[in-house]
């Protein structure tokens, strides 16, 4: 066999394809896989082979009548007797699987077909040569194909075309050449996870009904405590579904913690609240405290400094500005790591504020959080420790896959007081066993999707020095996009210096508007040139990356890495595919 961390072939070759490292290995391995796992082996060996292009063979022949159409066997008896080769796809519907009587059969088989168009999409993912995105406009999409729910079932022949059809026209976030958002790339450690726990389906609300996990969400979380800085990994948290959430969680346990009596009494029962964060903060700040009923008139934005980072003078010129006027701050949120410039927030300083005035201290580190795994980037988060409570979506800069956001309070048992109901038909107080490990109570949610294996598992498979490589790259293929563009002709930085994170903020300025006097007209088609190559991008199919406007700054292109399939040979073809795409601008 192998040895650990090698292959018979290799993914990321300088032409995308994946090679045989030894043919003569590799197709004994893929005779010895067929023999355990049937057709999906021997279909993704093809494909490995150059008969990707090639429709996948389900054994129907193209114009076969209903009645010939079978399932080519996958048994290795000759002659075959076996009942896979009688399956028909096209008189089978979903009430023939399990656990219909005798469904065994017919699920195995869907299901091995089920896998071989996943596994198709994968190897394709990381391939150069496809597509990032099959794009048609919405209309297009509509037109083409049926989407409309019927009174009747489909055969589980059509449920197979309807399964490629949506991957055919689905991103591929894991391409190496997808930056649009901060969540990209395809883990395969990660994926097996989210495959075993769909497969499992149940819910974390209770130890009663999902033990392992509910054990591995207390081990993973004390040990980002740790890792933040609180002395033993003490303290609280949860798996919220995303980062917005989490950030909710944080406001609306501190609400708690200054006014406990807001939990029955409702918000007339205390004074007005105020919270305060960074002009460049994230929009969920906001949005919380709508939901809450504190009013996004309630959210006071701090000014922020050249490069986006929140400025505590204006911070504590706004806590004493509130006071005055009878109001009560009781929130002030950092952000380590924003949207937008990929900004850290002076975190020791806004302690050392939120401490004089007795105010809950959150570290939105959604996006930054990773960067705590880096022994050589953590110290952008130095001051981390001395928040109440942080956001951390490991679903982001880690690459787990979506979705895994968490919330980490550091005063143990504040989130169950928060938010417990104490429903006595799930949380029933004579069980036989530590009570503590019923989780489910401190959560808003009643239904909780199982989200920490991913995470848990990645980390046995990568160890923490494995997330570190992995940060490490993707920040210093970033600096690399920097310094290939920071004095290149026809591109203009929007701030200056180095990145903070992976966000590198660019204009593309094509000839025409190069030597232009610096006007509101200049202005206002540059705003106009971003969008046009993104969607010359996506109509071609060949990258993505994000663009958008910010303050009095027009539209730019906002390049984010977290993907570590990523190559120095991508980020040079995103530079000759904005100039392509642009340049008649």
């Amino acid at each position: 066999m192998a040895s650990p961390g090698s292959g018979f072939w290799s993914f990321g070759s300088e032409n995308g394809a994946s090679e045989p490292e030894n043919p003569n290995t590799a197709k004994a391995w893929c005779q010895v896989a067929q023999k355990f796992t049937g057709g999906i082996s021997s279909k993704l060996c093809a494909l490995l082979y150059g008969d990707g292009e090639k429709p996948m063979d389900t054994g129907i022949k193209e114009g076969a009548r209903p009645e010939d159409k079978r399932v080519a066997c996958i048994c290795n008896k000759k002659p075959c007797n076996c009942q896979k080769d009688q399956i028909n796809y096209s008189f089978l519907y979903s009430t023939d699987l399990l656990p219909v009587s005798n469904g065994e059969m017919p699920t195995l088989t869907f299901l091995q077909d089920v896998v071989d168009i996943l596994l198709q999409y994968i190897v394709k993912t990381f391939d150069r040569s496809t597509k990032v995105i099959d794009f048609h406009y919405p209309n297009e999409l509509l037109q083409e194909y049926n989407w409309e729910l019927s009174e009747q079932p489909q055969t589980l022949e059509d449920i197979l075309v309807n399964c490629r059809t949506t991957l055919k026209y689905a991103i591929k976030t894991g391409h190496p050449r997808y930056f649009n958002q901060l969540s990209t790339g395809l883990d395969m450690v990660g994926l097996a996870a989210d495959w075993l726990t769909s497969t499992a389906n149940t819910n974390m609300f209770t130890y009663e009904i999902a033990p392992v996990f509910v054990l591995l969400e207390y081990v993973t979380l004390k040990k980002m405590r740790e890792i933040i800085g609180w002395p033993g990994g003490s303290g609280d948290g949860i798996f919220s579904p995303g980062g917005a959430i989490s950030n909710l969680y944080a406001m609306l346990i501190a609400r708690f913690k200054m006014f406990p009596e807001v939990k029955e009494k409702g918000m007339t029962a205390i004074p007005r609240l105020i919270a305060l964060t960074s002009e460049h903060s994230h929009f969920s700040v906001k949005k919380g405290a709508a939901a809450l009923g504190i009013g996004t008139d309630s959210v006071i934005l701090i000014k922020c400094d050249e490069r986006g980072r929140m400025i505590p003078s204006d911070l504590e010129r706004r806590i004493i500005e509130v006071k005055q006027k009878g109001f009560v701050p009781f929130f002030v949120s950092a952000t380590a790591g924003t949207t937008v410039y990929g900004a850290f927030d002076p975190l020791i300083a806004i302690a050392d504020v939120c401490k004089k005035y007795k105010i809950w201290m959150h570290v939105d580190a959604a996006w930054g959080g990773g960067l705590l795994m880096s022994r050589k980037h953590r110290w952008k988060l130095n001051g981390a420790d001395r928040a109440n409570s942080v956001t951390w979506n490991p679903h982001k800069m880690m690459g787990v896959p979506l979705q895994c956001s968490a919330l980490l309070v550091r005063e143990e048992g504040l989130m169950q007081k928060c938010n417990q109901m104490h429903a006595s038909y799930l949380f029933q107080q004579d069980k036989h066993y530590d009570l503590s490990y019923d989780t489910g109570d401190k959560a808003l949610q009643c239904g909780r999707h199982v989200d920490i294996f991913k995470l848990w598992l990645m980390w046995r498979a990568k160890g923490t020095v494995g997330f570190e490589a992995h940060i490490d790259k993707c920040l210093d293929l970033a600096e690399y996009l920097y310094n290939r563009i920071k004095n290149r002709e026809g591109f203009e930085m929007v701030i200056d210096g180095k990145p903070q994170h992976t966000n590198v903020c660019f204009w593309y300025v094509p000839p025409n508007l190069r030597n232009m006097e610096d006007n509101e007209e200049r202005m206002n088609r540059l705003s106009k040139v971003a969008p046009v190559i993104k969607a010359r991008m996506m109509e071609y199919g060949s990258t993505m990356v994000s663009y958008q406007p910010l303050a009095d700054k027009v539209n730019f292109f906002r390049m984010v890495i977290s993907n570590p399939a990523a190559s120095h040979q991508d980020i040079d073809f995103l530079i000759e595919e904005i100039e392509r795409l642009g340049q008649d601008l």
